[in-house]
């Protein structure tokens, strides 16, 4: 199995996405029989299908919160890759993920994408 999930872009997100090298060709959700792949522009997160923990849609971010690079949360270190704020999917993991910084020191128990069909990508995480 290898299933992509595109990210929605919406208007308002375009130019400060662009600005870090986050476009639609490089910005995707890829789920395959063992792992989740996530890319967004110049950042990666990668871990087993196995270490997903749950999934949530949820909607109404902050633009100025969520536009441009991959986002850290400063209160629960979750990351999220956003180019849009109407909805996306909250996916937590049973370890925490590297994904923000390149030594992988900064660990995440959630990551929340912005995906055309968070329903969908959670129906294929929930396999």
């Amino acid at each position: 199995m290898r299933r992509e999930f595109a990210f929605e872009f919406e208007g308002r997100y375009r130019l400060p996405a662009l600005l870090f090298g986050i476009r639609a060709g490089t910005a995707r959700v890829v789920v395959t029989d063992d792992e989740l792949l996530v890319r967004f522009g110049p950042w990666r997160l990668r871990t087993p299908l196995a270490n997903v923990a749950g999934t949530q849609v949820t909607a109404g971010y902050a633009w100025h919160r969520t536009a441009g690079p991959a986002h850290l949360s400063l209160t629960d270190h979750g990351v999220t890759f956003a180019t849009s704020s109407r909805r996306g999917l909250c996916v937590s993991f049973v370890e925490p993920v590297g994904a923000i910084e390149p030594t992988g020191r900064l660990r995440h128990p959630a990551a929340t994408v912005t995906v055309v069909d968070p329903e969908g990508l959670a129906a294929v995480l929930r396999r």
